[in-house]
């Protein structure tokens, strides 16, 4: 990995996350020189950066002392302010809170709502259904005269996937996305252009979801939101808005970051054919291999914690109150704990990879993306021969949630 002369600030521009080797360039010489940076670009609140992987894992060990209020995201303070007078003046967090905002006992109570339901074991009556979606998007790839944007097939199928499990009819799935897509990857011009700004994708989302709960409490059906919807904690109904909180956090979470990975992943085998080789020979070895996919995308790409206490980390004083971010990609590529961390290997054992983060608030649908991830991919080299990059792939503009956002691809379908 080449490092580069790029100011720790950089992290805070949406554009770094186009350039992947720019932006591992500059993680590496942190890492190396400056594991701890305090970063404080203009317009936004100094912040700690954490960039080793034992410090990340220390700090989503102790959520105690390191904790996800007030604030989950390094946005800009015009940014945050926007998002308050769209609100008419209410912060966000009083708007809607959810999973990622929850801290000690109400994130522990809110999350057995729907933990089962995220288990293998709990997902296992929805492996034929979800290898049903597989084959279907796959096929679709059929009619498309063997060239197509591939982040549109790896878009429309966990969307699919996720609003079958919440209860979204398949003709609001175009809608969904949309607002999924402004909501967390806001930073992006591209998707900002499609129509409302992300705090209006959120009240568009918001009365959506309204409509639902209030369905879902008088008829109650067979699927996610209805659990959601009737949960009770402490003897009581959820209140509306953390109802609000939990579809939300489900349904952008629950598709945008497996779609990343799914064209990310496609990206990577396409740019070291050696190792799709060796999948195709050894499909056995898909686990690793999405396991690797995983690491290499990381498509959450921060969060941030509080400190409530001074304490040390990396042998840096942190004082109560201090924001830090979590870097993830800059975890999964720590060369202390992966070998050769800049190559991309389907085989790599062992995989420590943190792109679910760790601890307490480790990602609910952690086991949701990895089976749809397997399923596709096993899939689409089941019946798709000659895969090969037809333009130049285009990443997302955004320091929160990202990725390939566009793979132009040409195939043969078997």
């Amino acid at each position: 990995m080449i490092e580069n002369d790029l100011p720790a600030e950089a992290l805070a521009d949406p554009k770094t996350f186009t350039d992947p080797a720019a932006l591992h360039g500059l993680l590496s010489r942190l890492r190396r020189n400056d594991p701890l940076a305090v970063i404080h670009p203009a317009d936004f609140n100094p912040v700690r950066l954490v960039t080793r992987h034992a410090d990340l894992m220390a700090i989503e060990r102790d959520a105690e002392r390191f904790i996800n209020a007030p604030r989950q995201a390094h946005f800009s303070n015009s940014q945050m302010e926007a998002s308050r007078k769209a609100l008419g003046g209410v912060d966000v967090t009083k708007f809607m809170r959810n999973l990622v905002s929850m801290d000690g006992p109400d994130h522990q109570a809110y999350r057995e709502i729907t933990q089962s339901y995220f288990t293998p074991k709990g997902l296992e009556g929805l492996r034929g259904e979800i290898e049903r979606l597989a084959a279907e998007f796959v096929g679709r790839m059929a009619d498309l005269d063997g060239e197509c944007d591939f982040s549109a097939v790896a878009l429309a199928y966990p969307l699919r996937v996720i609003m079958t499990m919440l209860g979204v009819p398949v003709e609001d799935e175009p809608l969904m996305l949309r607002l999924t897509q402004q909501t967390l990857t806001s930073q992006d011009p591209e998707f900002q252009a499609q129509g409302s700004s992300s705090m209006g994708a959120m009240m568009e989302m918001y009365l959506y979801f309204q409509t639902m709960i209030a369905d879902r409490r008088e008829n109650p059906r067979d699927d996610l939101a209805s659990i959601i919807a009737n949960a009770r904690v402490g003897g009581e109904l959820l209140p509306e808005a953390d109802v609000f909180g939990y579809f939300n956090i489900i349904a952008t979470a629950g598709h945008d970051t497996t779609s990343y990975a799914i064209t990310g992943g496609l990206l990577a085998l396409l740019e070291n054919p050696e190792e799709l080789a060796k999948l195709r020979a050894a499909p056995s070895l898909m686990p690793t291999a999405v396991e690797e996919i995983i690491r290499w995308t990381t498509s959450v790409k921060h969060f941030c914690r509080t400190a409530t206490q001074d304490c040390i980390v990396a042998g840096e004083e942190i004082k109560a109150g201090e924001l830090l971010l979590l870097s993830y990609p800059s975890a999964n590529r720590d060369e202390t704990v992966f070998e050769h961390p800049h190559l991309f290997r389907i085989d790599r054992k062992p995989n420590r990879q943190l792109a679910f983060g760790f601890g307490p608030h480790v990602c609910l649908g952690q086991y949701l993306a990895r089976l749809e991830l397997s399923l596709f991919l096993t899939e689409l080299l089941a019946r798709v021969d000659d895969i090969e990059l037809a333009g130049i792939p285009r990443y997302v503009e955004g320091t929160f949630v990202g990725g390939v956002k566009h793979l132009p691809i040409r195939y043969r379908m078997k």
